[in-house]
């Protein structure tokens, strides 16, 4: 089992850095292995609305987006960590969202994140957080992604990582978040073995409200 973590902030050993690296040793102690993928400092174009990645297969801009689609297709779950900006996750990772998840109906059959369990973690000076966990999280109920869950909503706070060590409550929040979702990990491969199949897989329907 693995879990695929995304840094979605521009600073690579920052907050969010700290916050997943506290999920990522719990992870560890549990048993699951983990890849953090940083998204950098070069710019990420949004979504160009040019339907490409349907005749391609992937995102027709060649850049983080792809290089993250190909590594997903071994992941068994997904944690995106994003600080706050004005209340929202970062423009970067909402650009890149927006075209991993889009391409990744069209990349090999469009079932790259189909039932694996997803969790959105922001890093925050004050406030904003449940805000930008709200917008995060929509990225998985649109694709039957189980979200998992922690003892409190999944946010860290600080200016630089030593504060984010003395918040010892968003610390224990990563860590139930860590143990949850390797235990969720669990019960799917424990499911799997046991012959129990997935829901049948359904393409989706399309409907223009204005015709």
């Amino acid at each position: 089992m693995k879990v695929l973590l995304v840094n979605g902030s521009p600073h690579e050993k920052g907050c969010v850095h700290a916050a997943l690296s506290e999920i990522i040793k719990v992870l560890g102690e549990e048993g699951v292995a983990s890849q953090l993928f940083w998204l950098g400092h070069k710019p990420i174009s949004g979504c160009l609305g040019c339907l490409g990645c349907q005749k391609k297969g992937q995102c027709v801009i060649d850049d983080q987006v792809n290089e993250f689609l190909g590594l997903a297709e071994t992941a068994d779950g997904f944690i995106f960590g994003s600080p706050v900006h004005y209340a929202s996750a970062s423009g970067a990772i909402r650009s890149f969202l927006d075209r991993v998840f889009y391409a990744s109906r069209h990349y090999k059959g469009g079932q790259l994140f189909y039932l694996k369990p997803g969790a959105a973690v922001v890093s925050a000076r004050r406030a904003g957080t449940t805000a930008a966990l709200d917008q995060l999280n929509k990225y998985f109920t649109i694709q039957q992604m189980p979200i998992v869950s922690s003892r409190y909503w999944n946010m860290v706070h600080g200016v630089k990582p030593e504060d984010v060590q003395q918040d010892q409550e968003g610390l224990y929040t990563m860590r139930v978040l860590a143990r949850n979702l390797a235990y969720l990990l669990r019960c799917l491969a424990a499911g799997q073995a046991a012959g129990l199949t997935p829901p049948k897989f359904e393409p989706p329907a399309v409907t223009n409200f204005i015709r």
